[in-house]
């Protein structure tokens, strides 16, 4: 079984994140691809560089000069502090971006309002299965190659939008999004379970905001590309097959 596992920034300031990451790593047999965000390290280094942060749906509108600082935080710092945290576990984890090998080759997705703003359309599948066959453990930042001549040579692509394109890709047996919060909260409470019809509603009536939106918008993605099942949770749900919020496609089973 291969899961794919997109981590977003927060949870990545989680001591138990590598703990838990090494205990799902072992109970997978190694088959685990791990995509990062690190959306406030990016708003916190645009600070320090004197711009704003600004958002549409979810995905961080970039500037030509923004690049290269989603560059130095995602395919830097935090890529390599992730990886380092694993490798102290034992777990042989390399760093990689969308842009090494053209592992992600993306195009533009709206550059009029979002900018460098890029939507996966290629996964270097081989390069993917190459490494996961070698024993390791991709840990990848979502900065990736344009596919197109527009825009120049990297692209800000959503770590969820990411982590959909490369389980359909591979054929993953699950998309885990792990965020700040145990999964997708009506009032407060989890949300078990989701067809694809009430998911879409959840975004098309503004109940989803934000970074849920955009976690539902690479949901429906992945279970519309034949992912099997998708889970919204929190960090617990690494190693716990039946917490969250569970998206399936047609004749998907919950693991277990």
């Amino acid at each position: 079984m291969t899961r794919v596992i997109k981590v977003g920034g927060r949870p990545q300031g989680d001591p138990a994140l590598a703990t838990t990451l090494a205990a799902g790593w072992t109970r997978d047999g190694g088959g685990m691809v791990l995509i990062h965000g690190g959306g406030d390290e990016v708003t916190a280094l645009q600070r320090a560089f004197g711009t704003t942060s600004s958002f549409v749906g979810g995905r961080r509108v970039t500037t030509a000069e923004d690049i290269d600082l989603v560059r130095m935080a995602l395919s830097g710092s935090a890529n390599k502090r992730l990886v380092s945290t694993l490798v102290e576990q034992g777990i042989s984890a390399v760093g990689l971006s969308g842009e090494d090998a053209s592992l992600i080759s993306a195009c533009p997705m709206d550059a009029k309002s979002l900018g460098h703003v890029g939507v996966p359309h290629r996964i270097n599948v081989a390069f993917l299965r190459h490494l996961l066959s070698g024993g390791y453990l991709p840990v990848i930042s979502p900065v990736s190659r344009n596919g197109s001549d527009e825009l120049g040579a990297a692209l800000n692509v959503n770590g969820d939008d990411a982590a959909a394109a490369i389980a359909i890709a591979i054929g993953a047996a699950e998309l885990l999004l792990v965020a700040d919060v145990p999964g997708v909260l009506r009032e407060g409470e989890v949300i078990r379970e989701l067809s694809v019809a009430e998911a879409r509603d959840l975004v098309s009536d503004g109940t989803a905001r934000g970074g849920m939106q955009a976690k539902l918008h690479a949901a429906l993605t992945a279970v519309e590309g034949g992912v099997p099942q998708v889970r919204i949770s929190d960090i617990l749900a690494i190693d716990d097959l039946t917490r969250g919020t569970v998206l399936r496609g047609t004749g998907g089973e919950r693991l277990s």
